[in-house]
């Protein structure tokens, strides 16, 4: 089957080639003409305009998007919507909000295009293991690209799935990050304390890795965890400052809106935001607080 694929980055070009190696026919356009020489390294057929896709694939036509979310998302959209015909299938493989998905999928449906959205976890060893894919959209859409995400999945029967109509991949994705959040700041948290008790001489890498083999909070974040400790136990050269894509706080934005408590979730992304503040009043103002009323040290800075 052939796929194109709008957008070269890491995650685009890797699928391409996992798509390639299973005996897929994978286009790619970017606008870095780098990036486009490098998936024809790698065995793809690069496209010039995003309008050369009417020609070169055939129809009915499967385009893939891996680009940021947001504004980009429309760009693209009103580029391809001239160029593709009743039938074809447009699939947004990034992290666009949930409603911005309903809104596009809706308008694409005039046109006779169906809008599918992938929620794609996996990261850069996706290629290597498979992406876990949550797909939002029709029954016939998704029944059309089966073949596509098997082969993109850890298995055919495994890591993926159609979990509802458009919309509903990209908002259990959003869910999806909003756990990981949790879960990466209770890692962070532990090891910090790890760390932190000097007088049992702990070693925090090789700690990890004993948790890594049977344990009941054995996972992939603790892996790459394991993996940057043995590199450089202290992580010294690294810079405490913690960004956010954007799904953390969508998800703590639903859990508002639908009246449902998420204090973990929550808590993890503004401790991300917590972490960028160098000079933070806030946390001036609690050390104020704590010293008046109840006499606690007041840290000064020194000249």
């Amino acid at each position: 089957m052939d796929v194109a694929f709008i957008g070269l980055g890491k995650m685009g070009a890797s699928m391409g080639a996992r798509l390639l190696a299973a005996g897929h026919v994978a286009h790619g356009y970017d606008r870095d003409a780098d990036r486009r020489r490098a998936f024809v390294e790698r065995g793809g057929r690069a496209l010039d305009s995003v309008a050369q896709l009417g020609d070169r694939l055939p129809s009915p036509r499967v385009v893939w998007l891996m680009v940021p979310a947001g504004e980009t998302v429309d760009a693209v959209l009103a580029e391809l919507e001239p160029v593709l015909t009743s039938g074809d299938i447009v699939v947004d493989g990034g992290n666009s909000h949930y409603k911005d998905t309903l809104r596009r999928a809706a308008r694409l449906q005039k046109s006779g295009l169906q809008f599918v959205d992938a929620g794609t976890s996996g990261g850069i060893w996706g290629l290597e293991n498979g992406y876990c894919l949550m797909v939002g959209g029709s029954d016939a859409a998704v029944t059309r690209l089966r073949p596509i995400l098997e082969a993109l999945a850890p298995g055919k029967d495994r890591g993926w799935g159609h979990v509802g109509p458009p919309g509903a991949g990209h908002f259990v994705k959003m869910i999806h990050n909003g756990i990981e959040y949790g879960m990466m700041q209770a890692y962070a948290e532990g090891f910090a304390l790890l760390g932190k008790k000097k007088d049992l001489e702990l070693d925090p890498a090789a700690i990890a890795e004993i948790w890594r083999h049977g344990s009941v909070i054995r996972s992939w974040l603790l892996d790459l965890t394991a993996q940057a400790l043995r590199e450089e136990p202290g992580l010294e050269s690294v810079e405490p400052w913690v960004a956010d894509s954007g799904e953390g706080r969508w998800t703590v934005a639903e859990a508002i809106d639908l009246d449902t408590p998420a204090p973990v979730l929550t808590l993890a992304l503004i401790e991300r935001l917590a972490s960028r503040e160098k000079d933070s009043l806030a946390h001036k103002i609690l050390a104020v607080m704590r010293a008046r009323f109840g006499g606690h040290p007041l840290r000064r800075k020194h000249s």
